[in-house]
């Protein structure tokens, strides 16, 4: 199996430190994974992308994905007001890909570009998950966990355990600080809470929140053999 993700969001929410939570559990979980995050400046709501190969075999590419399997949309705006490096967001996505978008409600697409999408097999996925992080951790920055929990049960190589461990690693381990900024927000989310053990506790209940949701709906792209195929371009 192997999936070649695009994380899209905005500065604040954690992108990058989703990709390598998700990535660190899939090599924990037996597979293998690399990561490239991109972004320009550093500061809430500008562009952030992160770039995710994951596979049960050998990887040998790194950098830019340019046709994703999955293409993960952490905020609304990356599609209402184009907050992505990549545009249209959808560029390259793959015959019978997945789109999965953190929101309450569909958000409408203009109908010619729906249409060349619906008629390629895309997949629309959403899921509310700044809404679940509020409700299971009491904080909208585990918006990002519950997305990690999504993307692993969708692509089905990474167990709970695995993720589990990936998240204490992240929080309690050694420690991921991409940039000043990602130092910044870790110092918001441990005052969030009094002990570093809530934290950690807090954030998998978020992972499987998510995980819960995407199987619920029978997400898992696993029997979706175009969609895991190993080419590099589109079918």
């Amino acid at each position: 199996m192997r999936f070649n993700i695009r994380m899209a969001g905005v500065g604040g929410q954690g992108v990058v430190t989703a990709s390598h939570v998700f990535s660190t559990a899939v090599i924990n979980a037996g597979g293998e994974s690399t990561i490239v995050p991109f972004y320009g400046s550093e500061k809430r709501m500008a562009p952030v992308e992160s770039y995710v190969r994951v596979s049960s075999d050998p990887i040998f590419e790194i950098g830019e994905i340019m046709f994703p399997h999955i293409i993960m949309v952490f905020h609304p705006q990356v599609i209402t007001h184009g907050k992505s490096y990549t545009m249209p967001f959808h560029f390259g996505i793959k015959d019978n890909g997945t789109i999965l978008v953190n929101s309450k409600e569909e958000i409408p697409l203009p109908s010619d570009e729906m249409a060349v999408l619906v008629s390629r097999g895309v997949q629309f996925r959403y899921i509310a998950a700044t809404q679940m992080a509020l409700d299971v951790a009491g904080t909208d920055l585990a918006t990002n966990m519950v997305l990690v929990g999504a993307i692993a049960g969708i692509t089905g190589l990474a167990t709970r355990e695995a993720v589990a461990q990936a998240v204490k690693e992240r929080f309690l381990g050694k420690g991921f600080v991409v940039s000043g900024g990602t130092a910044s927000l870790d110092s918001v989310v441990e005052r969030k809470f009094k002990h570093k053990q809530e934290l950690l506790e807090k954030n998998v209940a978020a992972v499987n929140a998510g995980w819960d949701y995407a199987e619920s709906h029978n997400w898992q792209m696993v029997k979706k053999k175009e969609a895991v195929a190993a080419p590099a371009g589109r079918k």
